[in-house]
């Protein structure tokens, strides 16, 4: 590995960390609604950097404002990047100011980038003898390295010399500028020659040598044995100008002239009252405390980031780190290889209060998958891993799998062993294969997270250590390589797999003993956390584990006629265009709308572009004919691929029926979501829609019972707003769409006509949503200002959800986050930017998580007491199959239909107690359409 000398010039690409730490961390604002995400994350950075290199000269490089050079030799050099987001460049100015009060010197130069600055810095530095060390993520830089010019990517300290850039690129830095210039840069839209990809690039730059060697030799090119060897000549001849361009497009310029020279960039000491000031306006609290203690760059050890009111609890223990990313000591983790040791962490285990536990597996389906190993944890840094079926192993050096897991099984199925996990949703089904059933779930770190923020980012270990420990751990690609010659974990060299899954339980482990203490201040999200999220792993993992049955006639069937479908739609939709198209190509879409049937955009892409979205594209069908044929074509090819034509593929061969994976941690408000099949996706308002759900069968004997929560949201909406008319038509079990109509329109419930009815349900709806009056006149079709007048009498005539809006906006902004009944948290960083549209979507969400969440809290706690019931009988005539949005889909035996109808219906109303009443309906058939 490449070694950093001592005191290198350290040249920093200022630009490169501006948009990781934007895109890094959360979108953090003070209290006055000003966003500090990227200033906290650039500081954070820089502040590592010097802390361990601790160096006298540095030099931080930013972008100038404006053109540069390479925009003349190429006009569409970089432009299909958006523009800079608003609260991104609010901050610049700020943290210039704050990098040069830190005592850094700030290079900004006209005209070039950059990388050309510090390219000319580097090279000037170097010919004076001094060593060079440049902080950037950007793979163009690679060109600059030598024997004395290295680069580090702070984001995962990677270290490139010259035998690493050869290493990870297959051509040595020489030729970084070539290598761009074949194959292009995305990021930058350097075309490169096309038809060659990296691969490409290489076996052109190992076999002849750089561009001009290339050019010079094209008849050599047919000789070499990559793949289509024997064309590339000819492309290669047809692109040469574009080739060369990109090679002057990629070059980074190293004659800058510059107002410094390398001797000049030293660095100074902080000027303490401008930062302090800075940081009390931007309120980075730990720091102004360090500054004030003189600490700031003396590289303190902080403890637990504690929550402080009115701040998201992690999203400030992201914005709090402040140490250089550290790594876990390994001193005390063993690889269990023989009898005695197994024996010895077998009576650890049984003595321990509580163990961090995790399985390593060959697949990640918990059907098919086979253990390879586990690993334990029982103190912070004392973890072990035993493995039971790595390939290269005999027999006599691991232990077997399957004594290991019958004396394991008694540990395992304790319900008083107490557990602690990440995900271990997945550990459960896995065991599941062997017989076992994981009891003992006390803690899954993945779910404490979640409960402490669901917004605050990532829920998965390597995100979760980083924030939380301040360690990046090795992650699985790191052992296993990528793509489609990624080993599984049974392949992986022993001590590498040993390594990496001690550090799971110990991570785990150590993860847990950080965020508990922190949630068990917060009595609303630690109630979710042990009487909503934790109860709910076991029961979604038998959910999966019982799959759902597919009749793949019905699917063959449907997909043949939706392909009949899209082929006359194609032909139609050629026909409004005038000449064939391909539907699928925003960009030849663009050119039909907006060039040649001359319609006006509506909106633009982040590019520039005249956009084609699906939102779009419903406000143009309402006018012209070819967008609303667009439309269809998409959603049926959607349901098509994703449904008629991958729902057999996707049946289990083990159990012949289909898993979905259901997720808890994805989605803000608490909703459950699911994947592989996405069953929430599949519409049911539309004909489609429902025949895709005529292939969800019974098998014999059994009928599908689907219970659906009624208008459950408004229901909410009623109980929180405490409004007397909403509240009174529920407890008169009143259509509420129709009861809303006749007090909006001023009828009697009798003469609502069916036309009022759906205004009326719009209007319910909308308003759940936070939807404008222009919201409203597009979904009515309506005029804007009739629009408003609806609302506004409905406003009248329910006073209690207009006050309770206003006072969710007003509790929002003082506290941060809004809460389910239940006591679930949305935060809402946005609630106090100055960016307008993003406060009022902030507003919006304030106004639906609490319904939104309570529902996703009432149909949990309705699974979880259902599972309980279903574990309690003797004989199993009902099966949980599904949850889908509101609603719960059973497999019932024929002939327990009433009584389990019966009695799911009396266990979901009573999940909950509101101040209206709950209601159910189900329904049963021999398919999800007929219940449901």
């Amino acid at each position: 590995m490449a070694q950093i000398a001592e005191n290198p010039l350290i040249l920093v690409d200022g630009s490169s960390y501006l948009y990781r730490a934007y895109h890094a961390f959360p979108p953090l604002t003070n209290s006055a609604g000003e966003p500090t995400g990227a200033m906290y994350g650039v500081l954070n950075m820089l502040r590592s950097l010097l802390l361990q290199y601790k160096p006298s000269h540095v030099a931080v490089v930013f972008d100038a404002k404006g053109k540069t050079f390479r925009d003349e030799l190429f006009e569409e050099y970089k432009s299909h990047r958006p523009p800079m987001p608003d609260d991104l460049r609010a901050q610049i100015e700020p943290l210039h100011t704050m990098v040069k009060a830190m005592g850094l010197p700030l290079l900004a130069v006209s005209g070039v980038e950059a990388d050309d600055v510090i390219g000319t810095l580097a090279l000037a530095a170097e010919k004076m003898g001094k060593p060079v060390l440049i902080s950037t993520g950007d793979k163009d830089m690679a060109q600059l390295v030598t024997p004395n010019i290295t680069l580090i990517n702070t984001m995962n300290n990677a270290i490139l010399g010259p035998e690493e850039v050869v290493e990870k690129y297959g051509i040595p830095p020489s030729l970084i500028i070539d290598f761009l210039a074949l194959m292009g840069d995305s990021s930058d839209n350097i075309p490169g020659v096309p038809g060659v990809g990296e691969k490409t690039a290489q076996a052109l730059l190992q076999g002849l040598g750089g561009i001009k060697d290339i050019y010079a030799n094209l008849d050599s090119v047919a000789g070499l044995t990559f793949r289509g060897a024997k064309t590339m000549a000819a492309k290669l001849e047809k692109n040469k100008e574009m080739a060369l361009l990109s090679y002057q497009l990629a070059t980074i310029k190293t004659d800058v002239e510059l107002d410094r020279t390398c001797d000049q960039l030293t660095v100074n000491e902080p000027a303490t009252e401008e930062l302090l000031a800075l940081f009390k306006q931007y309120e980075f609290r730990r720091w102004i405390a360090d500054l004030e203690d003189g600490k700031w760059l003396q590289g303190k050890v902080g403890g637990t980031s504690s929550q402080k009111a009115k701040a998201a609890p992690a999203a400030e223990a992201t914005a709090d780190e402040e140490q250089p990313v550290s790594v876990l000591s390994s001193d005390g983790y063993v690889t269990i290889l023989d009898e005695e040791t197994f024996e010895s962490w077998l009576q650890k285990l049984q003595r321990s209060e509580l163990f961090a536990f995790d399985l390593e597996t060959d697949s990640l389906d918990t059907l098919s998958a086979n253990i390879v190993g586990l690993s334990f944890a029982i103190a912070p840094g004392e973890a072990a891993y035993l493995p039971v079926a790595h390939d290269y192993l005999d027999a006599p050096d691991q232990l077997d799998r399957s004594s290991v897991l019958s004396r394991l099984k008694p540990l395992l199925e304790d319900n008083n062993a107490l557990k602690v996990g990440q995900n271990l949703k997945y550990d459960r089904g896995v065991l599941k294969n062997y017989d076992i059933e994981l009891k003992g779930i006390r803690f899954d770190t993945m779910l404490e997270s979640y409960a402490l923020n669901s917004v605050a980012g990532r829920h998965d270990m390597d995100t979760l250590a980083l924030r939380w420990l301040n360690h990046k751990t090795v992650t699985f690609e790191e052992i296993a390589g990528k793509g489609k010659n990624q080993l599984t974990f049974n392949q992986i060299a022993l001590e590498q797999a040993a390594h990496y899954a001690a550090e799971d339980a110990d991570v785990t482990l150590q993860l847990h003993l950080k965020m508990w203490p922190e949630l068990e201040k917060e009595q609303g999200p630690r109630a979710v956390f042990d009487q909503v999220e934790m109860p709910l792993v076991p029961v979604i993992s038998r959910i999966e584990r019982n799959g759902v049955l597919i009749d793949q006639s019905i699917l063959a069937a449907h997909s043949k006629e939706l392909g009949t479908r899209l082929a006359e739609l194609e032909l139609r939709a050629h026909e409004l265009a005038g000449e064939p198209f391909n539907l699928s190509s925003p960009k030849q879409l663009q050119t039909i709308l907006f060039e040649k049937q001359g319609i006006k955009p509506t909106k633009k892409t982040p590019g520039g572009a005249p956009s084609t979205s699906e939102e779009v594209l419903a406000e143009l069908a309402l006018d012209y004919p070819l967008p609303k044929v667009i439309l269809e074509h998409r959603g049926l090819s959607k349901l098509k691929s994703t449904y008629t034509d991958k729902l057999p593929q996707m049946i289990n061969p083990l159990s012949g029926r289909v898993h979905t994976s259901y997720h808890q941690t994805v989605t803000a408000t608490g909703r459950l979501s699911s994947s592989d099949p996405n069953l929430q996706n599949i519409p049911v308002r539309n004909d489609e829609g429902r025949r895709i759900r005529q292939a969800f069968i019974a098998p014999k004997g059994h009928v599908i019972v689907a219970a659906d929560y009624s208008q459950i949201e408004l229901r909410i909406m009623a109980h929180l707003s405490q409004d007397k008319g909403l509240l009174t038509a529920f407890a008169n079990e009143q259509d509420i769409h129709r009861a809303t109509a006749a007090e909006v329109f001023g009828v009697s419930l009798d003469s609502v006509s069916g036309e009022q009815r759906r205004s009326a349900k719009a209007i319910n709806f909308g308003l759940i949503y936070g939807m404008s009056a222009f919201g409203l006149s597009r979904q009515l079709n309506i005029g804007a200002g009739e629009a408003k007048k609806y609302m506004d009498l409905y406003f009248e005539r329910y006073p209690g959800v207009l006050q309770y809006m206003e006072s969710t906006r007003e509790q929002a902004a003082e506290k941060g986050y809004v809460a389910t009944l239940d006591g679930r948290r949305l935060y809402l960083p946005d609630i106090k930017a100055s960016n307008v549209m993003r406060r009022k979507a902030a507003e919006r969400a304030a106004i639906n998580a609490p319904m939104q969440g309570t529902a996703a809290d009432i149909i949990k706690r309705a699974m979880i007491a259902v599972d309980e019931w279903l574990l309690q009988q003797a004989d199993p005539a009902v099966k949980m199959i599904m949850q889908v949005h509101d609603e719960l889909v059973f497999e019932v035996r024929a002939d327990a239909v009433d009584a389990a109808s019966d009695k799911i219906r009396q266990l979901m109303e009573s999940s909950m107690k509101l101040d209206v009443p709950l209601r159910v309906d189900v329904g049963v058939g021999d398919n999800w359409d007929q219940a449901h």
